[in-house]
């Protein structure tokens, strides 16, 4: 947990100083960098994605998934977690942004690679140094996500600190029974998720990207890969 809590401390760091600067950076910069900051987040997802050994499976568990996400819709209910907190924390010129700051960075922060085995690592390992890493990067990254979404920046370190201490603990009970296969095309399918954070950010689409509502794809190659472990012993 402590990994984690330094991946927090990081990221309100970065925020209040993003915050401290808002206002003051023009707006065509500030949308400069955040499409700077889109392009390097595409290449995090597409550097993660390309992990995958089943592409099939990548497919599969996004489909699915986002079905799942959809059903239960996980955006719309962090849309209401971030409404409630503007309503007691946000001011009103920050009003418009406080959800979309807290949804995208809560994704962007909880979603990758580096959340999976860097809670991995310090689960298992005690190894911190992942997580830590990631931290450094989160804390740049929401310099200017604060300054250009809001205060709801700093809150997406709620569902951070559930998500990736949550992921640590329960590493250090199941991890030994998870297999590199699996946690690669975890990865794989959270690049394809962060792709998406990009395309939002890069406003690339008609409409927005319900990245949210696609987590649960993230936690079913658990499920993917011993199926087709099975139905291939059955057909061999």
């Amino acid at each position: 947990m402590g990994a984690t809590v330094i991946n927090v401390a990081l990221i309100l760091l970065g925020s209040v100083i993003g915050l401290a600067f808002r206002g003051k950076i023009p707006e065509r910069l500030t949308r400069a960098i955040t499409c700077a900051l889109g392009l390097c987040v595409l290449l995090i997802g597409i550097s993660a994605a390309m992990e995958t050994n089943d592409t099939l499976c990548v497919i599969v568990c996004m489909v699915l998934g986002t079905l799942l996400g959809e059903w239960i819709d996980i955006e719309g209910k962090m849309d209401k977690v971030g409404n409630a907190l503007k309503t007691k924390v946000a001011a009103k010129g920050d009003n418009a942004r406080f959800s979309e700051g807290f949804v995208n960075a809560a994704v962007l922060y909880c979603v990758g690679a580096m959340a999976i085995n860097g809670s991995l690592a310090a689960g298992l390992k005690g190894d911190w140094s992942i997580l830590v890493s990631k931290g450094v990067i989160d804390g740049v990254t929401s310099i200017t996500f604060a300054a250009a979404m809001g205060v709801g920046v700093m809150f997406s370190v709620l569902p951070l600190f559930v998500y990736q201490g949550g992921l640590t603990l329960l590493a250090s009970v199941i991890g030994p029974y998870l297999s590199d296969a699996l946690v690669a095309e975890m990865s794989a399918v959270g690049g394809v998720i962060i792709i998406g954070i990009a395309v939002n950010m890069l406003a690339l689409g008609r409409e927005k990207i319900r990245v949210g509502n696609m987590l649960p794809a993230i936690f079913l190659p658990a499920a993917y890969l011993p199926l087709t472990a099975w139905l291939n012993r059955l057909a061999g």
